[in-house]
C-alpha cells in the first residue's frame, strides 16, 4: 500500500484534508498520473473562493460563493446521465470530467470552504450526501450534486421520503456530520458496491483493503473485507480481518457475532 495511504490511517482525523486524501486514493488506480495539475486546480479553486470571501459574511452567502465558483466557473455538477459510473467516485476522473456523485462533489465543496476558514461538513444523509456550510448555530444545507443549491427543510423531507419511505421525519442522525475518515470510506464504499454489483468481487476486496488501511478502527470495513476474502477463498485473510475487527469493537452483540464467525472458520483452510 502507498505510504501516503498508510499514513492516512495513522494521523488524527482532523488533520486529513478531504480533497487531497481523495486524490491520493484515486491515484492508486492511476499510477502513471501526475497529481500536480490536480493539486494546482484545487489551489486555484480555493483562490477563487478566497477572492470572494469578504462578500460572504453569512452561511447562505458562503454557499452561494461555493456554487458560483465550483459550478459556474469550473463546471462541476452531478452526473445525472451516468450516475452509477465508477468514475463518479474517483476524484481524478471527477476533476477530468467535471462530473461526480454527491459524495465526491461534497468533498470538493467542503474542502474549498475549509481552506478559506469557513465551517463546513459532509453530512451522512441517507442515499444522497449533502453538505453543511456555516457554524452549527446557523448553518445552511446544500446539495453539491445539484450545483450547490440550498436545501430547504421541505426539500430535505422530500429527499428522505424518497430514500427511506413516505412519512419519514428528518432526524438529527440524518444530517450528522461525518468524520473525515468516514467520508473517505463512504466514497470507497460507493465504488466497492458498484464493483460487486457488476460481478467484480476482486475489485471490491481491493477497495475494502484500502478502507481497512485508512480507517482501521471501523468494524464494518473489516467485516466486509472478511466476507469478500471468504468469497475469494482466502480463509486466513478472513480470520485476520475478523480478528482485527474484534480488536476494534467493544459492542457486545458485535463481538458475539465475530466470535461465532471465527468459530465457524475453525479448522477451515
Amino acid at each position: 500500500m502507498d505510504a501516503a495511504i498508510v499514513q492516512m490511517g495513522l494521523v488524527e482525523d482532523d488533520t486529513i484534508q478531504l480533497d487531497a486524501a481523495a486524490l491520493e486514493l484515486a491515484a492508486l488506480d492511476h499510477p502513471a498520473v501526475d497529481l500536480e495539475p490536480y493539486v494546482a486546480l484545487l489551489t486555484t479553486i480555493t483562490e477563487h473562493v478566497a477572492a470572494l470571501a469578504d462578500e460572504a459574511p453569512t452561511a447562505s452567502a458562503q454557499a452561494a460563493v461555493l456554487s458560483a465558483v465550483l459550478t459556474r466557473e469550473f463546471g462541476f455538477s452531478g452526473d445525472r446521465d451516468h450516475y452509477d459510473d465508477p468514475d463518479n467516485a474517483d476524484l481524478i476522473r471527477v476533476i477530468d470530467r467535471r462530473r461526480g456523485m454527491p459524495i465526491s462533489l461534497a468533498i470538493l465543496y467542503v474542502a474549498a470552504a475549509r481552506r478559506v476558514g469557513w465551517s463546513a461538513e459532509v453530512l451522512n444523509t441517507p442515499g444522497h450526501v449533502l453538505a453543511q456550510i456555516g457554524a452549527p448555530t446557523s448553518p445552511v444545507l446544500i446539495d453539491p450534486f445539484n450545483d450547490g443549491q440550498e436545501m430547504s427543510q421541505a426539500g430535505l423531507s422530500a429527499l428522505l421520503a424518497g430514500m427511506l419511505g413516505a412519512g419519514t421525519v428528518p432526524r438529527a442522525d440524518h444530517v450528522a456530520a461525518m468524520a473525515n475518515r468516514d467520508v473517505l470510506v463512504r466514497l470507497l464504499i460507493n465504488q466497492a458496491t458498484r464493483a460487486e454489483r457488476a460481478g467484480n468481487a476482486a475489485r471490491a476486496l481491493v477497495l475494502f483493503a484500502r478502507m481497512t488501511t485508512i480507517a482501521p478502527s471501523n468494524p464494518h470495513v473489516w467485516w466486509e473485507h472478511a466476507r469478500l476474502s471468504l468469497m475469494n477463498g482466502d480463509v486466513a485473510a478472513a480470520r485476520a480481518s475478523l480478528g482485527a475487527m474484534l480488536e476494534t469493537t467493544r459492542d457486545t452483540a458485535t463481538r458475539v457475532r465475530i466470535a461465532a464467525a471465527l468459530d465457524s472458520l475453525a479448522g477451515t483452510s
